[in-house]
């Protein structure tokens, strides 16, 4: 029995139960967690968010990684992360290997962006390999809650390794007129190109595009959705770091004397439909100043390396110390991330 502790390392984190293990294909495993009704707020979450697990080292004390949930809030009752083993990848292979039912994790609320805005529009989902998780909740979440068409593209080595295979079957057989599913296959197809992936998009530039998957292939879909003239602001994707600081344990408010509080900007935050009017001191982050204000803001590592405090400027400037994360066209859109953020106007205005 694997249990990371008796109880949580901060204010933040819950210890789950797992309650189910499913072996999806040879090298990834789907991990079903039992939320307790009184933490039942605390983890509703959308389609397309993750879980960052916290997971014992012997060289570090543990680490943390983030998994995307592969269930949909809609159709599943329990939170189900998706987990496939990656070389050398200490945080998979430890999952893989290790949890079975009745084994504790400690774990933070879920969290980010990649997300739809409206569960009605048209979709377009290009994932490869185990970047299908979040896609397939934020397919699975479209099509019981939506009245659009979803569009599946998926990329995977071979047959054995396409994660969910069944699952996308059945859905395809209960919604033939709004779902279709193309799998490429590398060992029959080669990598897909940029030309065959604007090919395979071109007849859907007006659907919202999510996109999840290694490096070379994002970097491939990116190229072919801008060769096509598809707008960035209809364009999502989610790339995940290994984190390297420790998001489970409560942060230490920086120290601010009375010449800092006297330089404060003022900033406009606007979360869940709600206006926040905040003096925001340039010496701190724009999370900082939520949390101290008891505002339940959406972040997880405070690193600059997960995007899930990702907001949009809308008026006045910030500057960031971390935005490795972030596209230069995301910036230019007004995307920051609210852990790396200062104020540099007197006045901002943000939202989430």
């Amino acid at each position: 029995m694997t249990s990371v502790d008796d109880v949580p390392h901060g204010s933040r984190s819950v210890l789950l139960t797992v309650s189910g293990v499913i072996d999806e294909t040879p090298d990834a495993r789907s991990i079903e967690f039992a939320v307790p009704d009184e933490l039942r707020d605390r983890f509703v979450y959308k389609p397309g968010q993750f879980l960052t697990l916290r997971i014992p080292s012997d060289r570090t004390g543990s680490v943390a990684r983030c998994y995307s949930l592969a269930s949909s809030p809609f159709t599943d009752d329990r939170p189900k992360v998706t987990v496939k083993r990656t070389l050398e990848g200490y945080g998979s292979n430890w999952v893989c290997d290790n949890l079975a039912v009745g084994d504790t994790v400690e774990v933070l609320p879920p969290s980010g962006h990649f997300t739809p805005k409206n569960l009605d529009d048209d979709l377009l989902l290009l994932a490869a390999g185990s970047g299908i998780t979040p896609v397939i909740s934020i397919l699975k979440s479209a099509l019981s809650q939506g009245t659009g068409k979803v569009v599946l593209l998926y990329a995977n080595q071979d047959e054995a390794s396409v994660i969910f295979a069944a699952e996308l079957r059945e859905l395809a057989a209960q919604y033939p007129d709004r779902l279709l599913v193309t799998h490429w296959l590398v060992s029959l197809n080669g990598l897909p190109s940029v030309p065959q992936l604007a090919l395979a998009a071109a007849p859907y530039l007006s659907y919202q595009a999510f996109m999840c998957g290694p490096g070379l292939f994002m970097d491939a879909v990116h190229r072919a959705l801008d060769d096509l003239g598809v707008p960035r602001s209809h364009v999502r994707s989610e790339v995940f770091n290994s984190l390297a600081g420790d998001p489970f344990t409560d942060s230490t408010p920086v120290e601010l004397s009375d010449e800092d509080a006297a330089d404060a900007a003022t900033v406009d935050v606007e979360l869940d439909g709600e206006v926040h009017k905040l003096s925001w001191p340039r010496k701190q982050t724009l999370v900082d100043i939520m949390l101290a204000k008891g505002i339940d803001v959406p972040y997880s590592c405070q690193e600059g390396e997960c995007g899930s405090c990702a907001c949009t400027v809308l008026e006045g400037k910030v500057e960031m110390d971390n935005a490795e994360i972030l596209d230069p066209e995301d910036i230019e859109n007004g995307y920051v991330l609210g852990c790396q953020s200062h104020p540099v106007s007197d006045y901002v205005k943000i939202e989430f």
